[in-house]
Order: structure tokens, then C-alpha cells, then sequence
């Protein structure tokens, strides 16, 4: 055991802080703390110190001498044994009281059973030494740290609850309608089961959308007046005019394509489409020409068009 004194500190060599911006809380266990070692508080973090298990005290900003348990006589006794030094092993906690941001992602089902994904964002820091005392109590360490994917991690159950109470009996296209809602609902809950950690929520942002990028892309074609057929028609030319396709403006306004004056492909002919042969263009075939057609001999086997090539020369 190391018993000479030293300063216990947060800040590494280079002036930067170990709890940075992803860390709410690190713990420091060294048998070189002993008493007389001088603590410092920074002005963004909380210290708990802890001497075998027991919390002996939460410090705020500012630098403090550690001293023994509250034994006189057995410490100082202790003290005289050991050349003036205590034999007691400390813990010190570093607590992070500035505002971090944690993000929580998830899935839930539309009244459809669409998937929906949900994006939460959100503000937390500690604003007490006593909330200090709570998040060491309540919010076990991984390690020696305890960072915002941890206090992610456990609000997610809660966020994911408060969101599917309003999701799972909504339509999909109707979800933005209750954002407020929803929002109002998450924050009710993640507020109470933040605070049994001694963490204060400040600010929350919900974000959902439907998981599948077409159908988010569908949607959007229809938010701006088009029809659910129109949003799928305009949705297949904006595809096909992502790969160079002439042909995307047909697609469009639900047109056939034509190369040289003739359409290509098959498409209905009817009252419902407003098409015709006449003002398609494509001219009607005579009787004549029918029964030519019909007098033709049938295609060869082995062959899908029927044309035959003339024989080769002997030359070729």
C-alpha cells in the first residue's frame, strides 16, 4: 500500500477532463489515497467520497484535505502507527453536473402494424450533491464508469412505453398529428423514472418515421395533394430519372412510351384510362392485311419469331 499523498483530480496531464461529454460518472480506487491526500472539485462535477464501502461525505467545487473516519481515537492511534498516515482506502466518485445529450432509438408498430422508427433526444445532468448521492446509490458502475449509453440503455423501456400507447392505436399517416401528444407522454414518463437516479430532465425531442424509406418517400408524395396511385407513379419516375431513363416522365403521367412514332410495352386500353388506338396513334389493320396473317404458316419449333435466315453460300 502506498501511503504518501498526492492530489486527487479529474483532469489528466494535457488539462482535459476524464468525464468529457459522454461520461456522467467515474470512479477513482487507488491505495495511494490516504488521508491527508487533497481532493479537488472542478466547477462542472460533484465528488463522493467513499471509504470502504460507506460515504463519508459529497463535496462541491473546491479543494479538500481527506481525513479519517470518524474514530478519533482509533485514528489517531492508526496515524501514530503508520508515521502520521491512515491505513483507510478511500473511493472517490466524480460526478458530472453539466447538461449531457442522450440519445434513445427504437421500433413501434403503427394500428396497421407498420413499423415505425422513433428517435428520441434529450438533455439530463445532476443538479444537487444529494442527486449526486441518489445517481451513486441507484446507478450501478460498468467498470469504473457509468456514461450516457448506460442511462440510454435504461430509459429506453420507458421511452419505448410511453410512445407505443399512442403509435399502436394511430394510423400511420396520422402519427405526426399526435407528436405533441406523444411527446407530452414521454416526457411525463422519462421525468419520473429519471428522478429515481437524481437525474433532472431538461429538454426532449421525438422524431418518428416509418422504417421503410419508400414508404417514407410514398408518404411525402402524398402529403403535397397527390393520390395515393399518383404518389406511386411519380414515386417510379423519380426512381427510373435516378438511373437516366428517358422514359420517366411517361411513367409519370401514366403514358406509354414511344421510339419512332410507335409505343412500346403494353398497356390497358379502355374508358377508365382515357387511351385508345385512334389517339394512341397505332393505325388499325385492314381485313386484308388479317387474313394474310391468318394465311401464314405457323413458326418453326425452336424459334420465337418465326424468321428463318437464308442459307450461307459455299464462299462464306
Amino acid at each position: 500500500m502506498a501511503l504518501t499523498r498526492q492530489v486527487i483530480t479529474s483532469l489528466n496531464r494535457d488539462g482535459s477532463n476524464l468525464l468529457g461529454t459522454r461520461r456522467l460518472a467515474i470512479r477513482i480506487a487507488d491505495e495511494s489515497i490516504v488521508s491527508g491526500s487533497l481532493l479537488t472539485v472542478e466547477s462542472n462535477e460533484f465528488c463522493v467520497l467513499k471509504a470502504r464501502g460507506a460515504v463519508l461525505n459529497v463535496y462541491e467545487t473546491g479543494q479538500y484535505a481527506l481525513t479519517t473516519p470518524d474514530k478519533p481515537l482509533l485514528g489517531s492511534i492508526a496515524q501514530g502507527f503508520f508515521g502520521g498516515n491512515s491505513p483507510w482506502v478511500y473511493e472517490v466518485i466524480y460526478v458530472n453536473r453539466s447538461k449531457l445529450l442522450v440519445r434513445s432509438q427504437g421500433i413501434a408498430t403503427s394500428a396497421e402494424m407498420a413499423e415505425m422508427a422513433y428517435q428520441a433526444d434529450y438533455y439530463i445532468h445532476v443538479d444537487t450533491r444529494e442527486a449526486a448521492l441518489e445517481l451513486t446509490t441507484h446507478l450501478p458502475f460498468n467498470g469504473n464508469v457509468i456514461d450516457i449509453k448506460e442511462v440510454a440503455d435504461y430509459a429506453g423501456p420507458a421511452i419505448e412505453q410511453a410512445i407505443n400507447q399512442v403509435v399502436q392505436v394511430t394510423k400511420m399517416e396520422n402519427i405526426n398529428e399526435h407528436i405533441y401528444e406523444i411527446r407530452e407522454g414521454v416526457k411525463g414518463h422519462l421525468t419520473e423514472f429519471l428522478a429515481t437516479f437524481g437525474i433532472l430532465l431538461n429538454d426532449l425531442k421525438v422524431l418518428i418515421l416509418p422504417k421503410d424509406e419508400r414508404m417514407r418517400e410514398l408518404i411525402s408524395l402524398q402529403a403535397i395533394g397527390l393520390s395515393p396511385i399518383e404518389a406511386v407513379r411519380y414515386y417510379l419516375a423519380l426512381k427510373m430519372a435516378d438511373r437516366g431513363l428517358v422514359s420517366a416522365p411517361n411513367a409519370a403521367a401514366g403514358l406509354p412510351f414511344q421510339i419512332g412514332g410507335q409505343p412500346t410495352g403494353f398497356y390497358p386500353l379502355g374508358p377508365e384510362t382515357g387511351l385508345s388506338s385512334q389517339n394512341l396513334g397505332v393505325p388499325t389493320p385492314s381485313p386484308d392485311v388479317t387474313q394474310q396473317s391468318e394465311a401464314l404458316p405457323p413458326l418453326s419449333e425452336g424459334t420465337e419469331s418465326g424468321f428463318v435466315p437464308p442459307p450461307r453460300s459455299p464462299m462464306e
